[in-house]
């Protein structure tokens, strides 16, 4: 299994993931065998393949930015996305505990326990549709802290087109 790294735990079950920078990852029980760890990747061969070329496009759209490029998008976050919390706050009569602005990687947005959302930086790169998008997915965690039935008609209570927004997350 040359160029994946194998991860095993407490789990159950056997599991890939394909990183950003499209290395695999496989997830393994602690006394899950070699040959069926093998076989599992073997038979998810075409997954692999698919998964790290949506990475790579993934990349190509959106690379990594220089130090100006980010401090313009910082920038940008820090002006644009207040406003837009306020004003969807108002809309869905809702109120965070409190905004931050953080770099990760791997999620735009996030909801805590105590209300307090964060954005990542990087969703300034992408369409102010997709950016108000994430802004009222995450205010409505507010209201439910899951990706239930109950949240999705939330959000598509002040978001009817949230569908075609999220995709352009995707792109």
């Amino acid at each position: 299994m040359d160029g994946v790294e194998l991860r095993r735990s407490r789990r159950r079950t056997l599991g890939l993931e394909v990183t950003r920078e499209g290395h695999v990852i496989v997830r393994a029980p602690l006394r899950a065998s070699s040959a069926a760890i093998e076989r599992f990747v073997r038979d998810h061969m075409d997954w692999i393949a698919r998964a790290q070329a949506r990475q790579r496009a993934r990349l190509e759209a959106h690379p990594e930015p220089d130090e100006a490029r980010q401090a313009e998008l910082m920038r940008r976050a820090r002006e644009e996305l207040p406003p837009k919390v306020a004003y969807y706050a108002q809309r869905m009569g809702l109120k965070p505990a409190g905004m931050r602005i953080t770099s990760a990687r791997t999620r735009f947005g996030s909801c805590s326990a105590q209300n307090r959302l964060c954005f990542s930086w990087r969703l300034m790169d992408y369409p102010d549709a997709a950016v108000d998008y994430v802004v009222v997915h995450e205010l409505a965690h507010i209201v439910h802290k899951n990706h239930g039935p109950r949240f999705w008609a939330l959000v598509q209570q002040y978001m009817p087109d949230y569908r075609a927004r999220r995709a352009l997350l995707r792109e």
